[in-house]
């Protein structure tokens, strides 16, 4: 499994200088390039290279392997969209494999610039220590600028376990209100996400309204705090679920939410709510924390499951009177409503588990 790690990079003033105009530089040719793969109509990295190689080179002073990456990036773009012209931040990721970039153990990144290869630090916690000590980083890595300071994004090959026979499903409920119920009764609370995106779009409305520079600047700076929150709960709650499914040797059932928004409606007031839930984002940290562990992640048909009732099987609208209850209308069996969704969700995976071996 591939994975990316975000390393920082502690460059001197005179390095981020230098990166910066590098990077600069590198989007400046990738909108040379998209230009002219644009008005020939050919979007083959061999015609361009055929084409603009040279033009390139001489034109933004990058070095060979510069120009080759930059033309992939280019290629890369248009892959899904021919039909509009693409064009490139200046400060956008920079590509770079292993001919322009390499490390010196886990301290220091050799990365090549206009100016010449630059020995710069790097800042790894105890956990990527951890995480990226006898792994194999793939060739392609992306030096990317963010508030000021430059990353690289490392893509990491990390080995999957094989896959365990489960002897259940713990079934994972995920809404707005609370973000997450599994079927063992755990809630993780969505008040604070919710409270926090409230205030946020509250200081949104008041800085839009004046429309200045600076408001710009802070509206941006803001929406990225509120994304980085939002990420570091998705990652605190999948790790939570993935590691009581790995102590309790049970796999993992999720809802199959794909095209939810388009499928449902909600009131005006909870449109906000709904519109910046980060399901997606949460169900893909559980499925690569899951398989690193060699735990089955399963999705299935969230249909009626909060109308459901595990016990009898009944079926009905008037199973669950409000929100956060439910009460059978057949044989009575009542809980929290979320609580139950996460059971059948979890009896549906256990009808539907495929194959997967002995236990190991």
């Amino acid at each position: 499994m591939l994975c990316t790690v975000k390393i920082k990079l502690l460059t001197t003033v005179e390095q981020h200088s230098w990166l910066l105009e590098t990077m600069k530089q590198f989007n400046f040719a990738c909108n040379y390039i998209s230009n002219i793969a644009f008005n020939i109509k050919n979007f083959s990295k061999f015609a361009l290279q055929q084409v603009a190689y040279y033009e390139v080179r001489e034109k933004f002073g990058l070095s060979s392997q510069m120009v080759v990456r930059a033309m992939g990036k280019v290629v890369e773009s248009y892959k899904t969209d021919k039909k509009s012209l693409h064009t490139f931040k200046d400060t956008g990721a920079m590509v770079y494999d292993d001919r322009i970039l390499s490390f010196k153990g886990l301290n220091i990144a050799s990365i090549l610039t206009l100016n010449g290869r630059i020995e710069v630090p790097m800042f790894i916690s105890e956990y990527h220590k951890g995480v990226l000590q006898g792994k194999r980083v793939c060739g392609q890595a992306d030096l990317i600028l963010q508030d000021g300071v430059f990353y690289l994004l490392l893509i990491v090959d990390f080995p999957e376990h094989e896959y365990f026979s489960p002897s259940g499903f713990i079934g994972v409920d995920l809404g707005i209100k609370n973000i997450a119920v599994d079927s063992t009764g755990e809630t993780f609370s969505g008040d604070k996400v919710n409270g926090l995106r409230k205030r946020h779009s509250k200081l949104r409305k008041r800085l839009q309204s004046k429309g200045t520079k600076s408001a710009k600047h802070l509206l941006k700076k803001r929406k990225h705090k509120e994304q980085l929150f939002a990420r570091d709960v998705n990652h605190c709650i999948s790790k939570k679920i993935v590691a009581k499914a790995k102590a309790q040797n049970s796999g993992i059932a999720l809802e199959d939410l794909k095209g939810i928004r388009e499928r449902i409606t909600v009131k005006k007031s909870q449109r906000r709510q709904h519109s910046s839930w980060a399901f997606n984002q949460l169900r893909q940290f559980i499925e690569y924390k899951a398989a690193l562990s060699g735990i089955l992640v399963i999705a299935v048909d969230p249909r009626n499951t909060s109308r459901t009732c595990p016990s009898c099987s009944y079926i009905s609208k008037s199973n669950r009177p409000n929100r956060d209850t439910f009460c059978c209308q057949q044989c009575g069996f009542s809980g929290l409503a979320d609580n139950i969704a996460a059971i059948n969700i979890g009896s549906r995976a256990s009808v539907n588990m495929p194959y997967v071996g002995t236990a190991v």
